[in-house]
């Protein structure tokens, strides 16, 4: 079943206003366990665990910043409520 704009929208936010920090202190952790690599190194670890913890949620993300599709009322009566 696929989510609806409204819940992909409240599923974003508690994405982003709970899943990122703890995977930001997850990934500071594991970078502090390999008893801080060379620079270039944990560069590369930051890189890359900012770029996997997305890949789940891409089609969660994707048409958020768009409006409601499934809203059928006018534009100039659309209240931005979300």
């Amino acid at each position: 079943m696929a989510l609806g704009y409204k819940a992909r929208k409240r599923l974003a936010l508690l994405i982003l206003l709970i899943g990122m920090p703890v995977w930001i202190v997850a990934s500071v952790t594991l970078v502090n366990w390999l008893d801080r690599p060379p620079l270039w190194a944990e560069f590369l670890i930051y890189v890359g665990l900012g770029l996997v913890w997305i890949l789940p949620f891409r089609g969660i993300f994707r048409g958020i910043g768009q409006p409601d599709p499934d809203d059928k009322r006018p534009e100039s009566e659309r209240a931005d409520r979300s």
